[in-house]
């Protein structure tokens, strides 16, 4: 939920950033085009960089989750068996 917002946070600035900077320069039409196309492909840039980023921690978080989750199923089945074979063993 937080990334969500981080990343929204992220494209509106961007979005407010360029605009204000496009409103505000006092170059001619050619030249603002041309910083326009730029700020977009920054913007662009950035957001590809913070996605990606996402992409890899929740990857990385989605794995170690797998690793503990596969590491406590095996102590579980190993506790299971020994109980089994106690109780096999009292009978």
């Amino acid at each position: 939920m937080k990334t969500n917002k981080a990343l929204l946070g992220i494209i509106v600035g961007v979005a407010v950033g360029t605009a204000v900077g496009v409103l505000f320069a006092p170059d001619k039409g050619e030249k603002t085009r041309k910083k326009i196309a730029s700020k977009t492909q920054d913007a662009k840039d950035k957001l590809k960089e913070s996605f990606d980023d996402f992409v890899e921690t929740a990857s990385q978080k989605y794995a170690s989750i797998k690793e503990e989750g596969e590491a406590i199923l095996k102590t579980k089945k190993e506790d299971l068996k020994n109980a089994i074979n106690q109780e096999v063993k009292k009978a």
